[in-house]
């Protein structure tokens, strides 16, 4: 919703609605700059106790944090800029409004890609070799798992192959974004509703990128031959973890808290639903339409959003504009055309204009 400028300062939710406090976040992180002194955890308002001796217990680890939620919120608005919430990031606390202190599906996508951005910010790091407190994922060396592999590269005449490289470490990416995304969360129990909702959808999080690891091989051999093969594990592209959570979100599952013995469960609401997997969002409450600006809420309407004039999907201008209408203007457009490639090694090409309609909500 809104089409304001991206904020230049990071700022990035990650915490949940408890004790009448809805400003629970992380926030600010790029402001500080570089997080390399424990003096500077102190300073990150909104941590609660139990993350700020995790940050200064881990200062190294810290910018990949950051880099994670960048990253979380990059995606968030990839994955919603035709529609009518648009995950736009606001110069208020929370982050993203009441959108995401309330129990929306919403919220349930933003603890998904957010618990996700960190494991695979801080895995990524590790195998980059930034941190010295992890590494490239050595345990799928030998053993079953190469010798299965080994024989369905030679079953189709490949060759020889074997893991080795530089394999994701997403082991430790996952744990350490279990510590510190969701200690706020078991820091009270996790006995709440929203408590219990975000917990499920941080793991949801880290099993989108588990769930989608994938093997990458690189060939050897004379002349470009695939004799033998080394092999290793890789985390899919953050967009794929994007694709999978947003499809998640479309199919997300409304949920109630009940019993089962002393332990308190989600459960679907609808009883005819069949229930939730590990994989799956789960919401509380109904999401508002997003239609009218309404800044309290942190929601900003969507006014003066582009529209689809053919489209009749939510980024057409019926419903993205919930009926107010649309204005329609002609605007110039300037293009690279007839492009050549000239040996070697360049592509010139000429700019060529045409005028388009562009269509933006009432």
């Amino acid at each position: 919703d809104g089409c304001g400028k991206r904020q230049k300062l990071l700022l990035f939710f990650l915490g949940g609605d408890f004790g009448g406090c809805p400003h629970r976040y992380l926030a600010k992180l790029s402001s500080v700059g570089s997080i390399s002194e424990e003096e500077t955890c102190e300073k990150l308002k909104g941590l609660i106790q139990r993350q700020v001796q995790m940050c200064k217990r881990n200062l190294e680890v810290m910018d990949s944090v950051r880099r994670g939620a960048q990253l979380a919120i990059e995606e968030c608005q990839f994955q919603f800029r035709s529609r009518r919430w648009n995950c736009s990031t606001l110069d208020a606390l929370p982050v993203f409004g009441k959108v995401v202190t309330q129990g929306t599906r919403e919220a349930a996508f933003v603890y998904a890609i957010s618990s996700a951005g960190v494991a695979f910010a801080v895995t990524r790091a590790c195998s980059s070799g930034e941190l010295d407190k992890c590494g490239c994922d050595r345990t799928v060396h030998g053993g079953s798992a190469q010798g299965t592999y080994v024989q369905e590269q030679e079953g189709r005449g490949e060759g020889r192959a074997e893991w080795s490289g530089c394999s994701d470490n997403i082991a430790y990416g996952v744990a350490f974004s279990q510590s510190f995304v969701d200690v706020r969360e078991r820091s009270k129990g996790a006995s709440s509703n929203r408590a219990l909702m975000n917990l499920h959808n941080n793991e949801a999080g880290r099993k989108a990128i588990l769930n989608n690891m994938r093997v990458e091989c690189k060939c050897h051999g004379v002349s470009g031959s695939c004799e033998f093969k080394t092999c290793w594990k890789a985390m899919p592209p953050f967009r794929k973890v994007g694709n999978v959570l947003k499809e998640k979100f479309d199919g997300a599952t409304e949920v109630e808290q009940s019993e089962i013995g002393s332990t308190k469960v989600l459960v679907p609401k609808n009883s005819q639903f069949k229930p939730h997997t590990d994989e799956d969002l789960v919401y509380l409450d109904s999401s508002p339409d997003f239609c009218d600006h309404d800044l309290k809420n942190g929601v900003l309407g969507t006014s003066g959003r582009q529209c689809n004039k053919t489209s009749k999907a939510i980024d057409g201008c019926e419903l993205m504009c919930c009926g107010r209408g649309f204005h329609t203007d002609e605007v110039e457009v300037v293009e690279r055309c007839s492009c050549k490639f000239h040996w070697c090694c360049f592509v010139k090409c000429k700019q060529c204009h045409r005028v388009v309609e562009m269509h933006t909500c009432r």
